[in-house]
Parts: C-alpha cells; sequence; structure tokens
C-alpha cells in the first residue's frame, strides 16, 4: 500500500511539475533578439510577431520541390529545327502547380461570377467567353464541339480550350480573389453571401458601422484592395470572426466596430492567412514539374533521365495490370487519333477528362498529351541561352499601383474594384517626393483620379509607341526599362507578321496535345503563339509561389541543429 501511495504520489509531483513550467514559460513573452522589446502585449505599442508558418498550398495545387536541372536536357530531337531549346543547367524555385489543367467546370465558374456580379456589363462577360469556332476547321465536321464542348456537363471535366494567353492572365487574377475570398469567409472573417441578405433592411444598430469607402461594398472582393485597407466597412467586415487588434483600445463605434466592443482589424499579410496570386507557370517551372526527376533521384544522384514525364522510351505501360495501355492523350500517327473502334489505344479522340492516365511523381496530371499548355515566358529562339540561371524567364513587365491619394496611400481602382497599374517609372524604390511627383502622370486613356493632373502629351507619346528598349524616367533623366520583354531586341513591333512572327505578344506553349504526334510531348519543346489567339489544341493550368523554406518533406533527412536567442533579461 505504502509502495502504491509513493508511486502516486510522485506521478502527480511530476504532473505538477511539468504543469508549472508550461504556465511559467507561457507567461514569458517572446521578445526581440535585437532590442529586447517584448513583442504582443498591448500595453507596449501591441507590435506583433507572428508565428512563422509553412502555409499549405492554394485549392487543386501541389507542392514542387525546387532544385538544379538541365533545361532543354530531355529534348531528344529537334522537332522545329530551330536550335531554340540549348541545353543549359539553372535553379528552380520552389513553388505550387496544379494538379490538373483547367476544366470547362472551372471556367464556368469563372463565368458565372462575372454574369452574378455585373449582370448588366455584357462586354466583361463576352470578353471572357473561350472561342469555341477554334474546333472549325474547313473540310471538318467539328461543330458539334462548337456548340456543346465547354458548356455540355458530359465535357465538364475536360480541359478548357479556345483560351487566349490574354485570358489565362483574367482567370488568374480573378481565382486569387476567389480563393482569398473564400478563405476568409471560412474563417468568420468576411460575411457570407446568407449574412450579407440577411444584414439587408437591418438597423444599424444591429450590424457594422458605415464603411470606410462607401462604394466598396458594391464592388466584388479584390486582394490587393483587401490588404489596402480599402475593403472594409458594413455589408463587408464580419466582427465576431475578425483579428483582436492589441494595438488599439475600446472605442465608440467605428469603421468595422460597434461601440463597447473590443477592437478587432482584418488579415494582413503577415498573418498568413491570404495566398499568393495564382499566375502561369514559368517555361522553366513547367519543364522541370514536367520532367520530375525527383521521382529518380537519390542523395541528389539522377539514376535514369527521362524524355518523358515517365520513364522509358516508349509511351506505353510496361505495369502487368495495364500493359501496353497508352499513357497520354496524343496522336500515334497520320489519321489515327484514338485507335481502333472497339479497343481505343488512349481512350480519348479529341481531349481527355483532365484526371486522366497516371501522373507523374510530382502527382501533377497530363504533363504530357492532352492539351499544350500556356507558360507564363515570351518567346525568343534564344531565350535559352540568354536567360538568368536562376528561375530563368523572359516576359518580364514591371508596373506600379496607381494611387488615388498618396499621402493617405490610397490605391486608385477601375470599374470592377481592381487596382489600376502603371508602367514603373524607376528602378528602385523612389524617395516620397519623388513617389508624389510621379503620381503626376497617369496612364493614357484612363480617368484620372481626383487630385491627379492629367498625363502629359510627351508621356501619352511614349506609352502608345513602347517601341524603344529603355525610356527616360521623368523625375532623374536616367534611362529605365518598365517593360523588359524582348530585353534588348532592336525589331520594331510594327514589322511584326512582315519580317518576324515573333515580337513581344509571341507567348510559349509546351507539353503536346491530342492532335499532336509523340515527338511534341517532350517537356523541352517549345512552341510559340500570338498572346491574343487561341486553339482548340492550348489550355493552361495554374502556378503560384511557395513562400518560405523550399524543402517539401524535411522528415527523415539530415539537417544541423538550430538553437534559438537567449532572452535578454535587461539587468
Amino acid at each position: 500500500m505504502r509502495k502504491n501511495m509513493k508511486i502516486l504520489f510522485t506521478n502527480t509531483a511530476l504532473v505538477l511539475l511539468s504543469i508549472g513550467t508550461m504556465l511559467s514559460s507561457c507567461s514569458k513573452r517572446q521578445q526581440s533578439d535585437k532590442t529586447g522589446i517584448v513583442y504582443n502585449d498591448k500595453n507596449n505599442g501591441g507590435y506583433v510577431k507572428f508565428q512563422q508558418t509553412h502555409p499549405s498550398p492554394g485549392p487543386g495545387m501541389v507542392a514542387i520541390e525546387g532544385g538544379t536541372f538541365v533545361q532543354g536536357g530531355s529534348a531528344d530531337q529537334d522537332v522545329m529545327f530551330e536550335y531554340n531549346n540549348v541545353r543549359k543547367r539553372v535553379t528552380v524555385s520552389s513553388f505550387y502547380m496544379d494538379e490538373t489543367e483547367v476544366s470547362n467546370q472551372d471556367w464556368l465558374d469563372y463565368l458565372h461570377w462575372i454574369k452574378h456580379n455585373f449582370p448588366n456589363d455584357y462586354e466583361a462577360y463576352y470578353n471572357a467567353l473561350p472561342d469555341t469556332l477554334v474546333w472549325r476547321s474547313p473540310l471538318s465536321y467539328n461543330e458539334p464541339y462548337v456548340d456543346n464542348y465547354l458548356r455540355h456537363p458530359a465535357f465538364q471535366d475536360y480541359p478548357v480550350v479556345g483560351v487566349t494567353w490574354d485570358q489565362a492572365q483574367d482567370f488568374c487574377a480573378w481565382r486569387t480573389d476567389a480563393a482569398n475570398e473564400t478563405i476568409l469567409e471560412k474563417r468568420g472573417m468576411l460575411l457570407t453571401g446568407k449574412q450579407k441578405a440577411k444584414l439587408q433592411g437591418q438597423p444599424n444598430g444591429n450590424a457594422p458601422a458605415v464603411p470606410v469607402d462607401s462604394a466598396a461594398a458594391a464592388l466584388p472582393f479584390n486582394t490587393d484592395m483587401y490588404l489596402n485597407g480599402q475593403y472594409r466597412g458594413q455589408g463587408i467586415d464580419n466582427p465576431k470572426g475578425m483579428i483582436k487588434d492589441i494595438n488599439a483600445k475600446p472605442q465608440a463605434a467605428n469603421a468595422t466596430t460597434p461601440a463597447n466592443k473590443k477592437p478587432v482589424r482584418p488579415a494582413i499579410m503577415e498573418d498568413g492567412i491570404l495566398k499568393p496570386a495564382y499566375r502561369l507557370p514559368t517555361e522553366a517551372e513547367w519543364e522541370y514539374a514536367a520532367l520530375a526527376l525527383a521521382g529518380n533521384t537519390q542523395y541528389e544522384n539522377i539514376n535514369d533521365g527521362k524524355i518523358y514525364p515517365w520513364n522509358g522510351l516508349g509511351v506505353r505501360s510496361p505495369k502487368k495490370s495495364t500493359r501496353g495501355l497508352i499513357l497520354a492523350n496524343f496522336k500515334r500517327a497520320l489519321g489515327d487519333n484514338g485507335g481502333v473502334g472497339g479497343y481505343l489505344n488512349d481512350k480519348a479522340l479529341i481531349t481527355a477528362p483532365v484526371r486522366s492516365y497516371p501522373p507523374n511523381d510530382f502527382g501533377l496530371y497530363n504533363m504530357a498529351g492532352n492539351v499544350n499548355e500556356w507558360v507564363q515566358d515570351t518567346y525568343r529562339q534564344t531565350s535559352y541561352d540568354e536567360t538568368d540561371a536562376f528561375n530563368p524567364f523572359r516576359g518580364n513587365e514591371y508596373t506600379d499601383n496607381r494611387l488615388a491619394d498618396p499621402t493617405k496611400g490610397l490605391l486608385a481602382k477601375d470599374k470592377y474594384g481592381r487596382p489600376i497599374k502603371d508602367p514603373a517609372k524607376a528602378g528602385k524604390k523612389m524617395t516620397y517626393a519623388e513617389l508624389l511627383a510621379s503620381q503626376q502622370q497617369a496612364a493614357p486613356g484612363t480617368a484620372v483620379p481626383p487630385g491627379i493632373a492629367a498625363p502629359t502629351a510627351t508621356a501619352t507619346a511614349s506609352a502608345a509607341t513602347n517601341t524603344a528598349p529603355e525610356t527616360k524616367n521623368a523625375l532623374a533623366g536616367k534611362p529605365f526599362t518598365a517593360d523588359v520583354r524582348g530585353y534588348g531586341d532592336t525589331v520594331n513591333s510594327s514589322l511584326y507578321g512582315t519580317t518576324t512572327l515573333v515580337n513581344d505578344r509571341s507567348k510559349v506553349y509546351k507539353g503536346g496535345s491530342w492532335n499532336d504526334m509523340a515527338a511534341w510531348l517532350n517537356p523541352a519543346q517549345r512552341r510559340f503563339m500570338d498572346e491574343g489567339e487561341s486553339s482548340a489544341e492550348v489550355g493552361f493550368r495554374c502556378a503560384m509561389i511557395l513562400v518560405g523554406a523550399p524543402e517539401i518533406n524535411p522528415s527523415g533527412k539530415p539537417h544541423f541543429s538550430v538553437k534559438k536567442a537567449k532572452p535578454y533579461n535587461g539587468k
């Protein structure tokens, strides 16, 4: 009995000791390693140190651990006879990429959003429609696809086609806002549609206060505007789910808080809640993700190379259960788009559902065949030779957000609630005086915000021509190029179609399609098309930056131990 009592007393003491240790550790707030200032203390300025996170990918995406590879190294032949994929070792940062191509259903979601938010703006809806006429051919009967491919539910999980590069950019921008708005609604920080409907007609005493921007509630959510504090107020914020603001004191009703309530604030970038922007992958990212050499790598040694997203030199499955099946959707031979009726070889005559065929070692579907895919890059034959070795890319267009009120940092917005972008005016951060002066020049053809001078004739002419490789910074008189898509090309863009088919509107697409031969399935192959054109053989998928540490699965791998900084006691 005494022995049992002794054991019980010892266990109780250990539990109490552990609880005391936890309480004492919780009572010690984090402090600055360099100044000793205490974080997260409302009595000390309320400065918040946010928890360091490794965010999850956006909806529908998988993580791609970056690294080095030989761009163009998988090419087994020069199909175009242009020598345009010269081998070059490069490094790609870790990023997220869509598991599948963007489908018809995804695009119909986008069209529905436009119709719902701008029911009287048919121009916006029309501009977002894919060109279903890409199925037409003078000597083919493809009219049923013109009428049915996009909207019939039988094709809802097939890849969207007839989409231009410009339309893909607009989709990425919409997807960013739609995903972030959904995240904030699920966290209870923004009112849902049901909650907004319930608030309509209620007295102000039962609802948030008058909005900061009276027009904000009438426009759809925009991530940039939200982060800049211009998407706030009644009919938008949900104070019950917002974050407690330790940098403020309880006060009378304000923009987001009813009277006698604790101050709250919206999410900010430092919270790590919102997702970075969706975008098209760069050409290097796409090629790296398609090869998926991580599946063939052990201790930095690549055991086998690839010429397709799968291992081996053939295009048929070697596995016992699926032996002989075609591994991608492509044209096996001239006049053979799917094989013999009764035993189709790739189970598809045109496109196939976006989750058809086995994924590659990164978990990505249809990185060969089905549809070619737009990437972000502007095409040049010599890009592989000329681009940087780290995150190679050609096609930068540097822009600045136009300020509606520079003294308050308010952004100018267009009629859809999005920030207006102007060509960047300097290659580095301007002084505040230069920033104020730069706002005197607004982009031509757009409404000038109140208090901002109209654009000068010189600025308008310079923006319209866009043929010189360099423009003059009006503030300092130094050369600066805001648009470096061609980077130093001397060819005048007005000669497009006369002396060359390549200019700054030429965008790269990769991957091969349902109507291409097997040679185009190689990830290094590259072709181009004007950014305003589309095809029944070209679709796309989105990518997103992976912020933070590049290693995806650190467990089971050797690491150096990292010690925490010692707390400063000030004595």
